[in-house]
């Protein structure tokens, strides 16, 4: 017995094991018997119910980690026709295969090679031939991007969580959003489509820059245009995403209002963004708001005209004649590298937020930043004293005891400044990958905030 009370047993023979299955996270589920026990083998423990116990507790049994282990993260970008999804995600895949933009922590790398070729080639034909990607209507992608940690050996490697962070960006239609199905069959795909996304924490409705200009002076014509055709497209999926009248538990939580091309309006940073939508579109907002609230379970989990970022993919210079471009600079981007960061822990900081604030159902936060803990451990570095002391507590954490890990989110969602940069440093002298990366990232957010391409709400 341990010193806690409860069994530990290691899976394997005479262990009673007879199957497992494990999702992309690593995480997995073991057949006890008749009973089934939830692992997470980046803990090493699996919990199991009293029923497959062979005493009258609860056991926890070692689970077998899989290598590579995984952690998926979802975004899901939302925009008119024409908005620069397509050149967004060529932007922010094609200079990660540069060498020159190479990254010292980690490898970024599609899944799917034939996406990862098609991505690369939009973004050599805006570089070297000053060609803008073709419009892609009508077709819902999911782009697979995995960001592979770079090791020190396999020791050293065994020891951190998880060795991959996949990020699924979901592109859905904007002509989905501005026109009617043209088919039953179409319908069904739109819901579909839409359904795949719902495990995205974090979505991205742009707004378009060059509509901004088109519309200047009456700006508010645009936003309204757009905010409720696109409340108007839920409401038209609404009965079929809550088809047994239930509100989901997973849906995307933090909307983020983006400015795209943003470097049609160079004078602007963030605030002026920012105040712009709220002085002109302040209704329509709290319209879509109120429509997105009627979809979740605990409607207070949810934020729009909160968060705000100013995106451009390039730096493109128009041709008098017409729309086409005569050259399109690659190098000028604004805000792309940003996307990483702000889908990996954008989801942890609010979960703190709001569990500090409401009384949320742990269900609802385990679906927010899934593996929360594993990834406040991972970003503070093993030595912080909070993490030794979690850490040697794991098997009363997890799914039995999730608010146990409160004190330690808030400690990694309240690193900043001088302390950040030290976890940071040590980390690239120790060669913590993760560590290291984790830190950056939130090094960028605070970057992106000091220079006026992200508002996070406080």
């Amino acid at each position: 017995m341990h010193r806690d009370g409860h069994a530990r047993r290691r899976a394997g023979a005479g262990s009673g094991v007879n199957s497992a299955s494990a999702p992309p996270d690593g995480s997995c589920d073991v057949r006890f018997g008749s009973s089934i026990a939830h692992c997470e083998p980046a803990f090493g423990w699996c919990v199991v119910p009293h029923s497959a116990a062979s005493i009258s507790t609860v056991s926890y049994v070692l689970a077998m980690a899989r290598y590579p282990r995984v952690r998926e993260q979802h975004v899901a970008v939302f925009g008119e026709a024409g908005s620069g999804k397509t050149v967004l995600v060529s932007s922010f895949y094609g200079p990660s295969q540069e060498k020159s933009f190479a990254s010292d922590l980690f490898d970024l790398v599609a899944d799917e090679i034939g996406q990862g070729t098609r991505l690369y080639k939009n973004y050599l034909g805006m570089r070297d031939h000053a060609t803008a990607p073709a419009h892609t209507r009508f077709e819902g992608t999911t782009y697979y991007f995995s960001l592979k940690l770079k090791g020190a050996g396999k020791v050293k490697a065994k020891k951190r969580p998880f060795d991959v962070l996949r990020l699924a960006w979901h592109d859905y239609p904007g002509e989905w959003f501005e026109e009617s199905p043209s088919s039953e069959e179409e319908a069904h795909r739109r819901i579909d489509t839409f359904r795949s996304l719902l495990r995205s924490d974090v979505a991205l409705l742009l707004v378009d820059g060059q509509k901004l200009l088109d519309y200047k002076d009456r700006e508010e014509q645009y936003l309204k245009s757009v905010l409720t055709n696109f409340r108007q497209g839920l409401l038209a999926l609404k009965e079929d995403l809550l088809n047994d009248g239930g509100r989901l538990d997973e849906f995307p939580r933090i909307w983020i209002i983006a400015l795209s091309k943003a470097d049609l309006l160079p004078e602007w940073d963030v605030h002026a963004f920012r105040d712009l939508v709220v002085w002109k579109a302040d209704e329509p907002i709290d319209l879509l708001r109120k429509t997105l609230r009627e979809f979740v379970v605990a409607p207070d989990a949810l934020s729009l005209g909160e968060d705000f970022m100013v995106l451009s993919s390039a730096k493109f210079e128009l041709s008098s004649a017409g729309p086409k471009p005569v050259e399109i600079d690659v190098t000028k981007r604004l805000g792309v590298d940003l996307i990483l960061p702000v889908a990996s822990l954008l989801p942890l900081e609010r979960r703190v937020q709001w569990q500090e604030k409401f009384m949320i159902p742990m269900k609802v936060l385990e679906s927010l930043a899934d593996g929360a803990d594993t990834l406040a451990v991972a970003m503070m570095g093993g030595r912080n004293p909070l993490v030794r002391k979690f850490v040697a507590r794991l098997p009363n954490v997890g799914p039995v005891q999730g608010r146990a890990a409160l004190p330690l989110l808030i400690e990694a969602v309240k690193l900043a400044g001088s302390q950040l940069r030290q976890i940071n440093e040590d980390a690239r002298e120790n060669k913590d990958y993760l560590t290291a990366t984790l830190t950056q990232f939130k090094l960028d957010l605070e970057r992106g905030e000091v220079d006026g391409l992200l508002i996070r709400s406080k």
